[in-house]
């Protein structure tokens, strides 16, 4: 094979993996490609290459992706280092981008972790089952982003992210409890056992808003309504059937995908015309308006169905 084939077998691969890293590269997979140290050095003195960190680079270009240094700080910090906190918290989607730095976990006790310009970095120990793939991004998985979050940020912050992972339904109360069992001295614990215990620990296969609507009810004195029944050949959440009265407790804010949107609001006419009426709760209802929530329902447990 002549150098020039080689080199094109090269250029072809470092096209692959900048597409993967949104355009972003290291100096150690540069030379794990076959490039040597003479070729990335004429490629920076002719702006091919970009430095964006120490031995960090943009190939070719400035105009990054939004996600492009999310992979840049991951790279400054090497193998072992992972999206976490804010940052992983955007990534799984129950957080809004609000910039400031990228955020990445690196494993306690590894040497050379200096602080670099637009990253934040944590020195924490991590084991495999807190780490996964997402979107090609090595990251904290929802627990442990989660538990992350809770030392960083006000309870009502933590709160209202793990309320957003249950929209999407991405939490698993389960796993929560597992991170905080591996969290031994943490500033984590406290208020993640609160949130743990305000979520209640929900049985295998429930939501935590399916949790909490049974709460809301005996707080406010409604009557029982029956739970996960079947209506006309669709399984509903909540249903009073002398009333014909339905609580939904899934909607296109918590589903996260427009199939399950789309098949909720298929279904409502058919439930309309056999005389059903439907009602939606949602996590910012029971949290904001309990009370006028609770008064809506009764209110409709009095009057009388449809024909």
């Amino acid at each position: 094979m002549t150098g020039r084939v080689r080199h094109a077998q090269w250029e072809r691969r470092l096209e692959e993996l900048a597409t993967r890293q949104h355009g972003v590269v290291s100096h150690a997979q540069l030379l794990a490609l076959g490039f040597d140290e003479q070729w990335i050095e004429r490629r920076l003195r002719e702006r091919r290459l970009i430095a964006l960190h120490r031995n960090v680079y943009a190939v070719g270009h400035h105009r990054l992706t939004i996600r492009a240094p999310w992979w840049a700080a991951i790279l400054a910090y090497g193998p072992n280092a992972v999206l976490s906190h804010q940052s992983a918290a955007i990534l799984w989607g129950f957080r809004r981008s609000r910039g400031g730095p990228v955020h990445v976990t690196a494993r306690q006790g590894r040497q050379g972790l200096r602080r670099r310009k637009g990253i934040w970095i944590h020195r924490n120990k991590f084991g495999p089952e807190d780490v996964l793939i997402q979107a090609g991004f090595p990251v904290t998985t929802v627990a442990r982003t989660l538990f992350d979050v809770a030392e960083v940020a006000p309870f009502d912050s933590l709160k209202g992210a793990a309320e957003e992972a249950d929209r999407l339904k991405l939490l698993q109360l389960r796993a929560l409890e597992e991170v905080c069992e591996r969290g031994h001295g943490r500033r984590a614990l406290r208020p993640m056992r609160r949130l743990i215990a305000e979520l209640h620990a929900p049985d295998e296969g429930r939501s935590p808003l399916e949790i909490r609507f049974p709460a809301f009810v005996r707080e406010y004195r409604l009557p029982n309504p029956a739970q996960n029944v079947d209506v006309l050949g669709h399984e509903v959440d909540a249903l009073w059937p002398d009333a014909k009265l339905i609580v939904e407790l899934d909607s296109w804010e918590h589903h996260g995908h427009r199939a399950a949107f789309e098949r909720d609001r298929a279904r409502d006419p058919n439930l309309m015309i056999a005389g059903y009426r439907t009602i939606r709760v949602t996590h910012r209802r029971l949290d904001r308006e309990p009370a006028r929530l609770a008064e809506q329902i009764r209110q409709l447990l009095a009057m009388p169905p449809a024909p």
